[in-house]
């Protein structure tokens, strides 16, 4: 099979693997080397000064040994099979990267003969990549449940990210649509991942060149809407995630009908939850940079989230009695709590406060959007005049905020290989 071949087939297999974010991580280039490794972002991420920046996204094969229904990899599906060899993956990469075409490289797997081989595939183009090509930017490799301890551990010196996909939001679900897997083959690499990462911290604070191990940190992603577990519950996960195993990122994405399945919705006429996901990723933002809990923002009486308003509106919503909050008083974690005020604004105000009294005007130049936070501030003890507030009104008039995003219909996932404007 041709080349260009193999790459169509295998970057068009990866295109439903959500997990791309950027790489946190700064390297500068190297004498001789190629390449650099930059915090501000990969693939369709978007940096500061609103650079799109890119990542060659593919496969090393798709064929698999395993049989999960929701997969279009999975060994029962008539699709063409193909699979990169080391050196080719190593050419194409670097080819692409000279041509200014990526910045970097995410490398995932379906698995072929077993973990064990497939690993050892990756670690060899990765080694080529970076020992025989003098590449050094920013590799993204997912690691694969079953591995020897061993193969991981080299693969993790090798790449700057690790991520191992959780999958599905419940060993339940886990179990009936991949029967061939278990939640304990996930969690197992994920806690030795963790693990590598601390030791190599420490070893990097005694001696200056000691080898970096996923110095980018690790990520996971699970698929929303093809099983019935509440938001509840996948917030609930994605909470322990963070806390257990430390990762940098949870990613969601909506299920994509790929086959005909009894478990499964049926494709005729079912839509992605393309918003769920959204408001998903909204939560997920309180709970890494807000201090929320997943505890705080669903409970068994709400165990959604409500379509039509930010979980962080919906939150103020059923908790009036914390507002209204006094702007010129208030600490750092009260004001994050304020829709409209987010971790920018709320550092400026501490800042600002200090040379004087807060107005609303001087809020709205801070950054702060007044639209959202009128209803739930005082500023030296006084609400915006002339402004009534009740719940039902201010739901009203949150929703009415929302409206225009939900007309054009719900959020949509970006492709790699799509033009964005």
């Amino acid at each position: 099979m041709e080349l260009l071949e193999k790459l169509t087939i295998l970057a068009d297999a990866a295109k439903y693997d959500a997990a791309c974010t950027s790489s946190g991580l700064d390297r500068s280039a190297r004498p001789g080397g190629l390449g650099s490794t930059m915090a501000a972002g990969c693939c369709h991420s978007f940096s500061a000064d609103g650079r799109c920046i890119s990542l060659l996204k593919v496969l090393m094969t798709n064929r698999c040994i395993y049989d999960c229904a929701y997969c279009v990899n999975r060994r029962s599906n008539d699709v063409p099979r193909t699979a990169f060899t080391p050196r080719e993956l190593a050419e194409l990469t670097i080819g692409f990267y000279r041509r200014n075409y990526i910045e970097g490289l995410f490398l995932s797997s379906a698995v072929w003969g077993s973990p064990d081989r497939t690993t050892e595939n990756m670690v060899q183009a990765l080694r080529l990549l970076r020992e025989e090509y003098g590449f050094h930017g920013y590799i993204h490799a997912k690691a694969i449940p079953g591995t020897d301890p061993g193969l991981t551990q080299q693969l993790g010196l090798l790449a700057d990210r690790l991520s191992v996909n959780i999958e599905l939001p419940s060993e339940g679900s886990l179990r009936r649509l991949c029967p061939e897997k278990a939640r304990t083959s996930i969690l197992t690499p994920m806690a030795q991942i963790r693990d590598g990462i601390q030791v190599s911290k420490g070893e990097l604070a005694k001696y200056k060149h000691a080898p970096r191990f996923a110095p980018a940190g690790q990520s996971t992603q699970m698929i929303i809407g093809a099983t019935p577990e509440s938001d509840k519950h996948i917030l609930t996960l994605t909470q322990a995630l963070y806390d257990k195993y430390k990762l940098k990122r949870v990613f969601y994405s909506a299920y994509m009908p790929v086959s005909n399945h009894s478990l499964l919705p049926a494709p005729q006429g079912f839509k992605p939850p393309l918003l769920r996901e959204h408001r998903l990723y909204q939560a997920d933002w309180l709970l890494r940079f807000y201090h929320f809990r997943a505890e705080e923002l669903l409970d068994e009486s709400a165990p959604n989230f409500d379509p039509l308003v930010d979980p962080k509106c919906s939150w103020a919503l059923r908790h009036m009695e914390f507002f209204p909050v006094e702007v010129n008083q208030a600490d750092y974690e009260s004001l994050l709590r304020v829709p409209g005020i987010g971790v920018v604004s709320a550092k400026r105000i501490l800042t600002a406060r200090r040379c004087g009294s807060l107005t609303f005007t001087g809020l709205k130049k801070l950054g702060v959007v007044l639209k959202r936070a009128q209803y739930f501030i005082t500023c030296a003890g006084k609400m915006l005049e002339g402004l009534r507030v009740n719940p039902d009104g201010v739901l009203r008039h949150l929703v009415a905020q929302e409206r225009p995003m939900l007309a054009q219909g719900a959020p949509e996932q970006l492709s790699l290989f799509e033009q964005t404007g």
